[in-house]
């Protein structure tokens, strides 16, 4: 899976430290106070408890009065320790914490994967560990929007800042994943060959998604008042149903569309032989399989297949690699699609990536509107609960769970998984006050971005391997098991 981009990016849209925050600016910081995404929120007072609302930075500052009621979730760590004060600015810390989580498992199933496939990608059906590390970040980013944009001095402002931030993004990907601009570094021949730059990528489909999500909180949102769940959703009504269509979009393209036979060329290994032609036959509509899927057609269209991921994740079929799961010689009578190029963040799939993070924009309203601990945390159970289950169901009926496609049901499954595992951190951290245990975590959170662009840039993996105990080959990354 590459230095699988998995990406921190979103650390652009939620939480930098200080020393990343200069990164990629183009105005007066990449997270200008009144639109910073870094989720800033306190632990939920009581219903009857008294708030106001800083305009300047969009937080919430809880009266003195108030503070002890913050009990065992004060960031402090202590029991309304912070009542003495004159006012307190708290920060949502289950968020950093997750998206910290996430970042270490994205870490784990880059440089474990190849040594334990079955922790790596999929090869084309089913999930696994890694596969929930995408949505995860989409799912940050919604919940960390809808904490943004509580408040909206001026949308067309909001509008522009949020352009601005998507094209940092799509950049940023570019630089990073766009056919690898550090290719060939060790015999200076690093650079983007334009003819085959890859256009798609984790930053630049994160970029996509946190733009269209943002848009529908800026302008998608109603004025009603919630007091309860179905208030909730009219308040919102236009972004729900900006989601069902965007389902049922994806889901006519991806079963209504024809796929036509097509081909695709391999450069052979000697500059005196011309390119390898490979035929593959289609000629089918709905097909889900990895020759034949309108995910794959559109991609090949629109961008070219000299554009697309050269490394597909179906090479691990048991098809296409004697080593299956892991990458691995052909096969004897390997199918003709095998080597063909396909990207996991093509267009048609980035559709449902989408959607991901709208649902996680909910859970964002949801921290906004409801004080109460247990309000919150039912509101975010019940519907994440039944979107696992629905995904499962719809897997079993035949729609399966698939990365690669970014199907419905492994859209269901993995924002409904990423609603309960933020519903666990925020119980644990944020309710219960349970915060040294995550120190590190709330960490890597808060610096993701940074990391991850160590991680693509092999800089991590370098400073990994240059600690060893007497011997080069004692080092850290060996001790673990990964590595050579």
């Amino acid at each position: 899976m590459g230095m699988y981009e998995l990406i921190k990016e979103e650390e652009i849209i939620i939480g930098m430290g200080d020393s990343n925050k200069k990164f990629l600016s183009m105005e007066d910081g990449f997270t200008d106070k009144d639109m910073e995404l870094t989720s800033q929120n306190l632990h939920p007072p009581s219903k009857s408890t008294n708030i106001d609302v800083g305009h300047d930075n969009n937080q919430i500052m809880i009266k003195p009065s108030s503070l002890a009621l913050i009990a065992s979730g004060d960031h402090a760590g202590g029991g309304g320790g912070g009542a003495s004060s004159s006012s307190s600015k708290r920060r949502l810390v289950s968020l950093d914490v997750f998206r910290g989580l996430t970042v270490a498992l994205m870490i784990l199933v880059d440089d474990a994967g190849g040594v334990l496939p079955a922790i790596n990608h999929s090869p084309w059906d089913g999930v696994t560990l890694a596969d929930f590390v995408m949505p995860f970040f989409l799912f940050i980013v919604g919940v960390s929007l809808g904490l943004t944009y509580k408040k909206l001095p001026c949308r067309v402002v909001a509008t522009r800042k949020a352009i601005l931030r998507a094209l940092k993004l799509l950049i940023l990907g570019l630089v990073l994943q766009g056919s690898g601009y550090l290719h060939g570094l060790n015999d200076l021949t690093y650079g983007v060959d334009i003819q085959r730059i890859r256009w798609t990528g984790i930053l630049q489909r994160i970029a996509i998604a946190y733009l269209v999500t943002a848009l529908c909180e800026i302008w998608l949102r109603g004025t009603d008042v919630v007091k309860s769940e179905l208030s909730l959703v009219k308040k919102y009504q236009f972004q729900w149903i900006l989601t069902l269509v965007l389902t049922i979009t994806y889901a006519s393209l991806l079963y209504g569309l024809y796929v036509p036979d097509w081909e695709y060329q391999i450069p052979s290994e000697s500059t005196s032989f011309s390119p390898k032609t490979f035929s593959v036959k289609c000629g089918v509509r709905g097909d889900t399989g990895p020759a034949c899927n309108a995910v794959g057609m559109i991609d090949r269209k629109m961008l070219g297949i000299q554009h697309l991921y050269k490394r597909p994740i179906y090479a691990r079929t048991k098809e296409c690699s004697i080593n299956s799961p892991d990458y691995g010689p052909l096969p004897p009578n390997a199918p003709s699609w095998c080597q063909a190029p396909f990207d996991p963040e093509g267009l048609l799939s980035s559709v449902m990536a989408i959607v991901t993070c709208l649902i996680g924009l909910h859970f964002g309203h949801i921290i906004v509107h409801f004080q109460d601990h247990k309000d919150r945390i039912l509101s975010w159970m019940i519907p994440a609960s039944g979107l696992v289950i629905v995904g499962f169901i719809l897997d079993f009926c035949g729609m399966h769970v698939n990365k690669a496609l970014y199907s419905i049901s492994y859209t269901f499954v993995t924002a409904g998984a990423a609603g309960i595992l933020f519903a666990g951190i925020y119980v644990m951290v944020d309710v219960c006050g349970f915060r040294r245990p995550t120190i590190v975590l709330e960490w890597m959170g808060m610096h993701a971005l940074m990391i991850y662009i160590f991680a693509a840039c092999n800089v991590l993996p370098f400073l990994l391997q240059g600690f060893y105990w007497k011997k080069p080959e004692n080092n850290i990354l060996r001790l673990i098991g990964i590595g050579s």
